[in-house]
């Protein structure tokens, strides 16, 4: 399995103006417990440069993935121009993940499974 090239394919279907938290990625690439490593392949561009990664945030919509972008507020700003609403807060950067959340489903992740066996990754 190569889960560097699974979050690349499943980042890129994340919807315009909707948000997914590196857990939710994490669980839809097969491996619920690896958020983190999410967190680390955008930060460190393991995905590609074509990804989405402004889309992706934490688990409480904080958008805490500012040091992988060339200004502290460019991914605030991209979301914006998608129509998703930003709060700030003492968290920093924060959006309602209960609206702009990406409602994936269990389709979803059988989609992107059957991609997976697919495309042998």
């Amino acid at each position: 399995m190569d889960f560097y090239k699974r979050a690349a394919f499943v980042c890129t279907h994340i919807p315009r103006g909707k948000v997914a938290t590196y857990g939710q990625i994490a669980l839809l690439c097969g491996k619920p417990k690896n958020a983190r490593q999410v967190g680390y392949a955008l930060g460190t561009g393991k995905l590609g440069k074509n990804v989405p990664a402004y889309r992706v945030v934490n688990a409480k919509g904080v958008l805490s993935g500012a040091a992988a972008f060339d200004t502290y507020d460019m991914q605030r700003r991209l979301l914006e121009t998608e129509g998703v609403e930003i709060v700030c807060t003492e968290e920093g950067f924060k959006t309602d993940l209960s609206k702009y959340g990406w409602k994936s489903t269990e389709e979803d992740a059988l989609r992107f499974h059957m991609e997976f066996v697919w495309e042998n990754i």
